[in-house]
């Protein structure tokens, strides 16, 4: 009689562990993508913000995206549009820059079989005025 129950027992207790598994997964996936959410919310301000401060308007964004992708290395591309379209250095109002194809992959198993593909996220944009910051004109010092 003894190892009968002690067989159900470990049984029960193999499907509550299960259980208990998932729903920590479950909860350590939602809060990666809260995570992912947030930092492309912070990486797209930090990247108008060097935009603004220290961008020529040369067209070549690829030093604000180098800047995004330290703090969110899974941003692939960006855009990002002068305010008025065709300015120069010395006449922009802004710039918005903006991610727009974010993916986020599950990494729990259970919920990687109900979703195998990426869930894509919303677009992420920030438009910040454009602004002169720099202490000397030939100095980049600020822009590092």
């Amino acid at each position: 009689m003894h190892k009968v129950s002690s067989g159900s027992a470990t049984i029960e207790f193999s499907l509550a562990l299960l259980i208990f598994l998932t729903f920590l997964l479950g909860i350590t996936d939602f809060s990666r993508m809260l995570f992912t959410w947030n930092a492309a919310n912070e990486a797209t301000r930090a990247g108008a913000r060097f935009a603004v401060v220290c961008d020529d308007n040369t067209g070549d964004d690829a030093q604000v995206l180098a800047k995004m992708q330290a703090m969110l290395p899974q941003i692939a591309d960006i855009n990002m549009t002068w305010v008025p379209a065709g300015c120069t250095s010395a006449d922009c109002e802004g710039v918005t820059v903006e991610i727009a194809n974010l993916n986020y992959q599950w990494i729990s198993p259970i919920a990687g079989l109900v979703a195998r593909a990426p869930i894509p996220m919303p677009t992420f944009s920030t438009f910040l005025p454009r602004e002169i910051m720099r202490q000397d004109p030939n100095s980049n010092a600020i822009c590092i």
